[in-house]
């Protein structure tokens, strides 16, 4: 029998297995169309739980064969190391063996990491969450760290925040320090940033403003202020993306992302969608920034116009906005900002044990959805966890 449509999905992160999973249910009456979903661990990454994993907090074991079982997903445990746009041919190292897979279709969902590229000595002696791996070193070298020691987050973002209380509730005898070069969770409102800043008070977590210019292997060089000594150096600020779109020519920015147009079509190649972190999505309030938040929806969204396309359609424009800001503050605290549709903080706050409710909701929900929860986040209606209101409807800038 041969195939009428074979759809390669880049990345089985959120939003690779939301574009897939929706794809199959989307087309699971067509006998004739494949898809596979190349990712290079057999497990399902929590990107949402890293932080508390580091912390030496258990975390699910979630195989991704597991996951798709019984939608028709092909699973290919490996990493994609070349694409052949003319040919439309994904080389991907899977096993010690070298497998090409040829696509009709390609979704480019692969996500990002944290550039520690940025700032010298970072890549050599700053841990990072990039991955389960990554969290379980931080977890296996804070176990070893004696009484009084010092543990420096640079970073003052949500994944530094969210790291640096997690680790002051789990190990109070150690001393936690949070290096940020403006103001700690500024995306948030003042209710909420007051509330972050009890909970570093409750915690002990000392804020220290300032830009790290330098990772040693036993401080931080903080400009301006000189030397902070560091046991244990986490770096969660800045992101990178893989080079591997730009070397097979598709059209990418200045920093390596995908360009894309508002169907989420690459600009360059419209045989391929980018989704997630690896795509630049403006929306007509602005550009999204890359999270589970959107990278969810925007994978489901893919979905549905390759479905679309199918059924002798024409995709539609993304239309998504934000709509809240979880942030846990140790396990029995959180701060949930809800926001607007383009991520500017909104009236209401949640805190206290609501908020940590919801934080774990909000964790827990993304990898049942994918294959168990039919209709939220959009799995079976038109896509979009929150569409934004009027303001994406307006046109689109250029």
């Amino acid at each position: 029998m041969s195939l009428e449509l074979h759809v390669v999905v880049l990345g089985a992160g959120y939003s690779g297995l939301a574009c897939a999973t929706r794809l199959a249910r989307r087309l699971r009456a067509y006998d004739k169309v494949a898809i596979t979903v190349v990712g290079p661990s057999p497990r399902f990454t929590e990107r949402l739980r890293l932080h508390a994993q580091a912390a030496g907090h258990a975390s699910a074991d979630l195989p991704i064969e597991e996951l798709l079982d019984g939608t028709g997903i092909e699973f290919v445990c490996g990493t994609a190391t070349n694409i052949d746009t003319e040919t439309r041919r994904v080389t991907v190292e899977t096993l010690g063996q070298v497998r090409g897979i040829e696509y009709d279709t390609l979704v480019y969902a692969i996500g990002s990491v944290t550039d520690t590229a940025i700032v010298p000595g970072a890549d050599q002696h700053a841990y990072t969450l990039n991955s389960p791996q990554e969290a379980a070193r931080v977890a296996r070298k804070l176990a070893e760290l004696p009484d009084g020691s010092q543990v420096t987050v640079c970073g003052g973002g949500l994944t530094g925040i969210e790291a640096a209380t997690e680790f002051a509730e789990a190990y109070p005898a150690l001393r936690v320090s949070l290096v940020s070069s403006g103001e700690p969770g500024a995306m948030m409102g003042p209710r909420a940033r007051a509330h972050m800043h009890r909970a570093f008070g409750r915690l002990r977590v000392t804020v220290r403003s300032g830009r790290v210019t330098k990772v040693l292997p036993d401080a931080v060089e903080i400009g301006g202020t000189g030397l902070l000594p560091s046991d244990l150096t986490l770096w969660t600020t800045g992101v990178r993306v893989a080079a591997l779109a730009a070397e097979a020519g598709i059209g990418t920015d200045a920093a390596g992302v995908v360009t894309v147009d508002p169907t989420l079509r690459s600009i360059t190649h419209p045989d391929i969608y980018a989704v997630g972190d690896a795509a630049a999505i403006r929306q007509p309030w602005g550009a999204v920034h890359g999270t589970c938040q959107s990278g969810i929806p925007a994978g489901a969204h893919a979905a549905d116009s390759i479905a679309r396309e199918l059924h002798g359609g024409v995709p539609k424009p993304f239309r998504f906005g934000y709509f809240h800001q979880p942030v846990s503050l140790g396990r029995h605290d959180a701060v949930i900002q809800f926001t607007h549709h383009d991520d500017s903080p909104g009236r209401f706050v949640l805190t206290g044990k609501w908020a940590v409710r919801y934080k774990e909701w909000v964790s827990s929900t993304p990898p049942v959805t994918f294959v168990k929860m039919k209709g939220l986040f959009g799995l079976l209606r038109p896509t979009g966890m929150s569409k934004g209101g009027r303001a994406t409807r307006k046109p689109y800038r250029d």
